[in-house]
């Protein structure tokens, strides 16, 4: 299995790279209440440090936030403290019965578990159907064939106590994010590496796929006034 967020890339998303969620929280909200969601159990796939689940349970919703990352799971716990969470893959994770199933920042694409192909994600989107109840919602964000077209595909970022050297590449529908990490850790800097590959899926074949596990499903542009980086597409998928 491919590494998923250790110890230091978990601080540095937590603490760096917040952003991408707390802009989404407002319009998140907005879908969930559009249909009639306003109590019950929100189940956040790659939950990462726990920020919409903190969000979730402070509205009055019972959150179980699901990450293949230990790391994450650890600062999970700490920011949602009322909020469940589950170490594991979403693929292989049971799903209890829910009002809604989100997935927040390209989850689905990682292949931290290499069963993540078109196939399982099909197996998957009936899962997800099978465990909502009536009326209930899947939202959730993908990245397309044309992400990280146009940009730098090597960059610093750097933050207090961090920086990230990132290389990327692409080969088909495989995106390559080769990440070089120093964190601060007293007067030194720790260094480690970590290589992501996310199998990127063209937005129509999702939605076929989402209608075929029997959701009503449309495209979205962004959660309310966060609008996706291009290449990301989101989806809304209700249960009848």
């Amino acid at each position: 299995m491919q590494s998923a967020y250790d110890t230091d890339l978990a601080y540095i998303h937590h603490v760096g790279y917040s952003g991408y969620v707390r802009a989404a929280t407002p319009g998140l909200l907005a879908i969930l209440r559009h249909h009639g969601i306003d109590r019950g159990l929100v189940v956040d796939l790659g939950c990462g440090p726990g920020l919409w689940a903190r969000q979730l349970t402070r509205r009055g919703y019972d959150a179980l936030g699901i990450d293949i990352s230990p790391a994450m799971i650890a600062l999970a716990r700490k920011t949602a403290p009322r909020a469940q969470f589950r170490p594991g893959s979403f693929l292989k994770m049971k799903l209890p019965p829910c009002v809604a199933v989100t997935a927040v920042g390209e989850v689905l694409n990682y292949t931290f578990d290499r069963d993540n192909k078109r196939r399982e994600m099909a197996r998957f989107f009936r899962r997800v159907h099978h465990a909502l109840r009536p009326g209930g919602v899947f939202v959730f964000d993908l990245a397309g064939p044309e992400r990280e077209l146009g940009r730098v595909p090597r960059r610093w970022t750097v933050g207090d106590d961090w920086a990230i050297l990132l290389e990327v590449s692409r080969a088909a529908n495989l995106l390559t994010r080769r990440m070089t990490v120093f964190r601060r850790i007293g007067k030194t800097y720790r260094r480690s590496a970590e290589v992501h590959r996310l199998r990127l899926y063209a937005p129509h074949d999702i939605l076929r796929d989402l209608r075929s596990a029997g959701f009503t499903a449309r495209n979205i542009g962004g959660y309310g006034g966060s609008k996706f980086f291009r290449g990301l597409a989101g989806f809304v998928a209700r249960r009848i």
